[in-house]
């Protein structure tokens, strides 16, 4: 018999029991993952407080391959990471989750891949020249400067971890209230009233506001006094704009319709903080769904539920998401809100969902002096379609995947003795690696069989083969990558054709034929 620390069933119910090996394999289906998870052995998980849980995950993601700060050997460059075996592995995997459930899940979904270059009145138009910035504030004695909305939000957080929730929530009402009136020196007086300093100096010590643009700007052209200025993108969603057109025609779509699209952007971050939360290289995944004038309404709640319905297909928690309408909203925008999750700081933005109305299709046409619009049989009519907008940053995802799935776990044994380990409970969908390989020792024609096996499922998922090292610390690392499945070689497979299948959430083990590995695993990952 062993104690649960957490059983959770078929559903949202938790339960605290005694329960035995057999009841555990007596359930139905188990493994299913996104119905079930059985936590076995456990008297307690070691609780990694709120504020060390960041500094854990960073810790741990790069010992394991997964994100490394970019250009290390000359120390680094500030918010700019690079992606290691399994990282890179994990992003295409929750890249290719994404584009799989816009582009081949909806027929009237189609992707492109635009270039990051684009000329520079495409950044005129979008108002992004004029208008894409943030206001920032310095403080005198330091030198360092600092966006206002972040100083603020932060002081709201120590309110709240201060137990103060009401005074939290009033100071960020009002900071929402003075920037969406772009009152400065509103802003700047409720630094001073809260007595918000400079976390380097000390003192309150503060310029005026000013606005900052986000754009980087680089050079064309060979001769430096013949080039011509132009911007790295600050967003993807441009490059869907004009080609609207372009795609409508050639995939001979018909309104409505959208057109997906993933890839690198670039925005000059002053304040970049909170790991790949915010970076100044960052990947997007973007869909602009193009619906007739007068149903954006019902589009913007239909993609608002949809949205969060594909993070909870994932087997996340509900309650660790929330919607954020915005107070603020762009001059040329209806309705917009972010689906927030709730990251080891707090509950901050990972997509957001944007009634555009008309206003980027209109600007292009404006600057181009081309037409882009559609005819609409249905009612006989030319128009200009308005704009539904997902937009969910794909490191940002990772993130979030990375901090649900980290737990340190303190075990304890029929004997009484104690183990550990750190795992990642990624879902099997989006782990780097699906199944690990372990033949039990090095001799006795064990190596020659799991090659065997090795060969048979590789071309189906990513599997790993490892034969050094006692089994159960080989166990322990695919564990901390967040390997779903773990199968052995023994000697008893050498008679029975059998193998022993260990699942990573359970760390239950069972015997099965050595034939029907890929079939299981291939169930799981679909």
């Amino acid at each position: 018999m062993y104690k649960t620390n957490q059983f959770v069933g078929f559903g949202r119910e938790k339960y605290h029991s005694w329960i035995s090996r057999d009841f555990v394999r007596s359930i139905p289906h188990l493994p299913a993952f996104r119905k079930a998870r059985v936590i076995l052995y456990f008297c307690r998980a070691m609780s990694t407080p709120v504020d060390q849980l960041l500094p854990a995950i960073i810790a741990h993601a790069k010992e394991y391959g997964f994100v490394f700060p970019s250009s290390e050997i000359y120390d680094g460059l500030g918010a700019v990471y690079d992606y290691g075996p399994y990282g890179s592995e994990l992003k295409k995997n929750i890249r290719d989750y994404w584009w799989k459930s816009m582009t081949q899940l909806h027929e009237n979904i189609v992707g492109i891949d635009a270039a990051i270059f684009m000329h520079p009145t495409t950044w005129k138009a979008s108002g992004h020249v004029d208008n894409f910035s943030d206001p920032m504030i310095d403080n005198r004695d330091s030198k360092k400067r600092y966006r206002v909305d972040h100083l603020l939000e932060a002081k709201a957080d120590e309110l709240t971890q201060a137990g103060e929730s009401a005074a939290a929530t009033a100071l960020l009402a009002q900071m929402d209230a003075l920037l969406a009136a772009e009152d400065f020196a509103g802003l700047k007086q409720l630094l001073v009233d809260n007595k918000i300093v400079c976390s380097v100096s000390g003192t309150g010590n503060w310029t005026d506001i000013r606005q900052f643009n986000l754009m980087f700007s680089t050079q064309v052209g060979s001769v430096a006094e013949e080039s011509d200025t132009i911007y790295l993108r600050p967003e993807t969603a441009q490059g869907i704009f004009v080609n609207f057109l372009n795609v409508q025609k050639t995939a001979r779509m018909k309104i409505p319709f959208g057109i997906a699209q993933t890839g690198k952007a670039f925005r000059n971050e002053i304040v970049a903080r909170q790991f790949i939360f915010r970076m100044r290289e960052f990947e997007q995944m973007e869909m602009q769904f193009f619906v007739r004038p007068g149903t954006e309404g019902d589009w913007y709640k239909y993609w608002k539920e949809a949205r969060l319905q594909w993070h909870l297909g994932l087997g996340i928690a509900a309650e660790k998401y929330r919607f954020h309408d915005h107070v603020k909203l762009a001059h040329y925008a209806k309705e917009a809100c972010d689906i927030e999750f709730e990251f080891p700081f707090g509950f901050k933005e990972v997509e957001g969902i944007h009634s555009r109305g008309d206003f980027d299709l209109t600007q292009h046409q404006i600057y181009s002096k081309k037409k882009l619009q559609y005819f609409d049989n249905e009612i006989n009519q030319n128009y200009v379609p308005y704009v539904i907008e997902t937009s969910i940053g794909l490191d940002r995802m990772f993130l979030l995947i990375l901090s649900n799935a980290y737990e340190e776990e303190q075990l304890t044994k029929e004997d009484g003795s104690t183990d550990s380990r750190v795992v990642l409970h990624i879902p099997p969908v989006l782990s780097p690696v699906k199944l690990a390989i372990l033949p039990l020792t090095k001799k006795d024609g064990l190596p020659e069989v799991a090659r065997d096996l090795m060969n048979e499922c590789k071309p189906y998922f990513k599997c790993f083969y490892e034969e050094k090292d006692a089994i159960g610390k080989r166990y322990r690392r695919q564990d901390a990558i967040g390997t779903p499945f773990c199968v052995t070689i023994d000697h008893q497979t050498l008679t029975d054709q059998t193998v022993t299948v260990r699942y990573r959430d359970a760390m239950v083990q069972e015997r099965v034929l050595m034939s029907r590995v890929r079939e299981l695993v291939s169930a799981q990952i679909q």
